[in-house]
C-alpha cells in the first residue's frame, strides 16, 4: 500500500497497469483516515483486473461505467437508486464468483418480507439478474445465479386502471382553466403518447392538415437540466393520426400560441407538473385514483 501523509489527510499514490497493458500512476488525495486511503487504491486495483474474482460492489461499479455509455441518463439514473439501495448493502463483500443460487434465494425471501408490491420485487430482481447476464456475456461467468434461484414478484399486479370516458370528461373540468394544461390532457388521453414524448412535442412535429403528429424524441428534466433524448424504444418513433374534434381543440390551442419558434417545445412544464395536476384534479372531481401512466391505459381502451 503507498497512503502517505497529506497535512491533515491522507493520499494514496500507486501505479497500474490498464486494459491495454500500458503503466498510469494514480494518485488520489482528501482521505480522512490511511485506512480509508488504502481500502480506496484496493477497490480501484480490483476494479482495473477485470476478472471475477472481484466483489459485488467493485464489479457493479463497473457495470455502471460500461452502461452509463449505453441507457438513456434517466434510466442509468432509475437502475443506480435501485442496486445501490436494494442489491449492493446484501451482496458487496462478496467475490462474484462464489455468489450462488441459495445467496440469491436468501436475499429474495429478505425482500419479500418488507411487503414490497409484486411489480417492485419483479423489477429489483431483474436489475441483480442484469448485472449477472452482463458477468456471463462479457466475463465469462459460467452462468446465472439467479436463474436457477427463480423469479420473484409479477410483471403486472392485476387489472389495469384507466379512465372511462365519462371520467375523464369530469376530470377536464378541473383545468378549464388551464388551456395549456387541458391540451396536455387531451393528448394524453386520446394519443396514448407517452408523458416525456408529449413534452416534447414541437409545432413542427404535428400537421394539421393530414390530422397527425410526429413521435421522434421524449423530454425529461433532470437535475434541473432540459434533456431530449430519443423515444423508450425505436418501435415508439411513430406517427399518430388524431380524432378531427382533437385536431379542431389543437388547432383552437395552437391559433393563442404567440411567439414560440417551430422547433421549441409546445408544452412548456415538466412531468413533475402534470403529476401535480393530476392529483390536485382527481381530489377536485372524485373521479377513481389513477397514475399519470395509466392515461395511455385509458387510451388502450377505447380501441
Amino acid at each position: 500500500m503507498s497512503a502517505t501523509r497529506d497535512g491533515k489527510m491522507w493520499r494514496c499514490q500507486f501505479y497500474y497497469k490498464d486494459w491495454q497493458g500500458v503503466s498510469h500512476k494514480k494518485n488520489k488525495r482528501g482521505f480522512k483516515t490511511k485506512a480509508e486511503a488504502e481500502q480506496w487504491e484496493r477497490d480501484f486495483l480490483q476494479q482495473q483486473q477485470r476478472n471475477l474474482d472481484i466483489n459485488f460492489e467493485n464489479f457493479v461499479q463497473i457495470y455502471y461505467e460500461d452502461m452509463e455509455h449505453r441507457l438513456r441518463e434517466n434510466t442509468m439514473r432509475t437502475k443506480k437508486f435501485i442496486i445501490d439501495l436494494k442489491i449492493i448493502p446484501y451482496f458487496k463483500k462478496k467475490n462474484m464468483n462464489e455468489i450462488k443460487a441459495s445467496d440469491i434465494r436468501a436475499w429474495q425471501n429478505a425482500l419479500m418480507k418488507k411487503g414490497y408490491s409484486e411489480t417492485y420485487l419483479k423489477t429489483v430482481n431483474n436489475q441483480l439478474s442484469a448485472i449477472f447476464n452482463y458477468a456471463v456475456r462479457y466475463y465469462d461467468l459460467k452462468d446465472n445465479p439467479c436463474r436457477k434461484a427463480g423469479s420473484i414478484g409479477k410483471s403486472h399486479a392485476g387489472e389495469k386502471e384507466f379512465w372511462t370516458k365519462q371520467e375523464f370528461k369530469q376530470f377536464l373540468v378541473t383545468v378549464e382553466n388551464k388551456p395549456e394544461t387541458k391540451m396536455a390532457f387531451l393528448l394524453l388521453y386520446w394519443t396514448g403518447m407517452r408523458i416525456g414524448e408529449l413534452l416534447a412535442i414541437t409545432y413542427n412535429d404535428i400537421d394539421l392538415e393530414k390530422r397527425t403528429i410526429s413521435v421522434n424524441k421524449s423530454y425529461q428534466r433532470i437535475e434541473g437540466r432540459d434533456i431530449i433524448t430519443p423515444p423508450k424504444t425505436p418501435k415508439s418513433k411513430r406517427i399518430i393520426t388524431i380524432p378531427p374534434f382533437l385536431t379542431e381543440e389543437l388547432k383552437e390551442y395552437i391559433s393563442h400560441l404567440y411567439g414560440i419558434m417551430a422547433d421549441e417545445r409546445m408544452f412548456r412544464f415538466t412531468k413533475s407538473y402534470m403529476e401535480h395536476e393530476i392529483i390536485r384534479g382527481i381530489k377536485a372531481s372524485g373521479v377513481k385514483r389513477i397514475r399519470l401512466h395509466d392515461i395511455r391505459h385509458s387510451h388502450d381502451s377505447l380501441s
